[in-house]
């Protein structure tokens, strides 16, 4: 039997999982100097972080601010209290402007975070947007439906609240924009 490669191809896209996306936008009634002083510091990150996910900051040596290259390990319980080994890498940075924090080993097969920032008048727009992808092939996906996708949901409204908490309501209505495919 004879396959054709795009025949191969098109059988191995059929059984990989899918590259999910999500996409968050809140702003936030502070200075764009503000809110990249905060956000850029790796330490604060536990702060807008749910409890209920253990996560805690194991590196040893990834230095208080950030920086292109930058390696971060954390332990982080997402699923039944297991503890799971998480180191991010940040690729890029242009201050005041975004940075990228990529997974290196974890629990994702593709973990890949931008961070936005933007003066807008009365304070700052961020806009987050991750591309993820989970491991295990039609498991992944199937895990995605069950509890990943909500879990993910629930970490970046609660982030939502927390950043709110810490710098104030956006004047008037409350903006947040959550969007998931």
């Amino acid at each position: 039997m004879n396959l054709l490669p795009g025949a191969l191809l098109e059988c191995k896209a059929n059984t990989m999982s899918r590259v999910y996306s999500l996409k968050t936008v809140q702003r936030i009634p502070v200075s764009l100097e503000e809110a990249w002083a905060f956000f850029s510091k790796p330490d604060n990150l536990k702060d807008i972080t749910p409890a209920s996910l253990g996560f805690n900051i194991i590196s040893k040596h990834h230095g208080p601010d950030m920086y292109a290259g930058q390696i971060i390990e954390y332990k982080v319980r997402p699923v039944l209290g297991i503890p799971l080994y998480w180191m991010t890498e940040i690729t890029h940075v242009e201050p005041l402007r975004f940075f990228v924090d990529e997974q290196r080993f974890g629990p994702y097969s593709l973990w890949h975070h931008q961070h936005h920032f933007r003066a807008i008048n009365g304070g700052v727009e961020m806009t987050d947007i991750v591309h993820y992808k989970l491991p295990l092939w039609l498991l992944g996906d199937l895990a995605h439906g069950l509890f990943v996708k909500r879990q993910l949901e629930q970490i970046f409204r609660y982030r939502f609240t927390a950043v709110e908490s810490r710098f104030g309501h956006w004047p008037g209505e409350r903006v947040y924009q959550l969007s998931m495919s």
